[in-house]
């Protein structure tokens, strides 16, 4: 069993490595959008509330978060592991899952936070929009948008880094290496 957490900005590339991880070490991805877009489908009373709260513009609260996370660990596919991808995002939510997963007896394994360049990132988004001109652009293929994400990644969730570094489960890799490069390293941080 292998319980990991992906962290980096918008346009690190965590989907594409937590593809790779479930690929390689059968863990269970856990996308916290996706499940509350299954919650909101689903008509249960904790989807009830979150469409409430969705519909009127504003950010799903943490306990919110916690237990749905908390039900979702807890199911049959995750008894292999899992990636949180997408979650924790601030440190009273790092917080909070350190006491859930303690309730339930398990612990998180490894940490990995993919690092970028915002530069480069931003210049990214830049060449998706002008090759887009040409044929659809993504939703999110915005300068501004990108800006405004990874200020808000800077401010909220960076802060956490320091609190899995004293628990000692943090490893930091270069997200702009090539994509195979950046498996290779996950490759060993989760064999070690």
């Amino acid at each position: 069993m292998m319980n990991i957490i992906l962290l980096g900005p918008p346009g690190a590339g965590k989907g594409t490595q937590a593809k790779y991880i479930t690929s390689v070490f059968g863990v269970i991805q856990l996308s916290t959008g996706d499940m509350l877009r299954r919650a909101v489908q689903d008509g249960s009373e904790l989807g009830k509330r979150v469409k409430i709260i969705v519909d009127s513009g504003d950010l799903v609260p943490d306990e919110i978060m916690v237990q749905m996370i908390s039900e979702r660990i807890a199911c049959f596919d995750c008894q292999k592991g899992f990636i949180l991808d997408g979650f924790p995002r601030t440190l009273l939510q790092a917080e909070a899952l350190d006491r859930v997963l303690k309730q339930k007896l398990l612990r998180i394994d490894h940490v990995i936070a993919l690092a970028v360049n915002k530069e480069i990132l931003i210049d990214r988004i830049r060449t998706r929009i002008a090759e887009a001109q040409h044929g659809e652009q993504r939703q999110d293929d915005d300068e501004e948008t990108l800006k405004h994400r990874l200020k808000v990644y800077e401010d909220q969730t960076m802060p956490i880094l320091p609190h899995y570094e004293r628990l000692g489960l943090l490893t930091t890799i270069d997200g702009m290496l090539p994509v195979v490069e950046v498996s290779k390293q996950i490759n060993e941080i989760l064999l070690s």
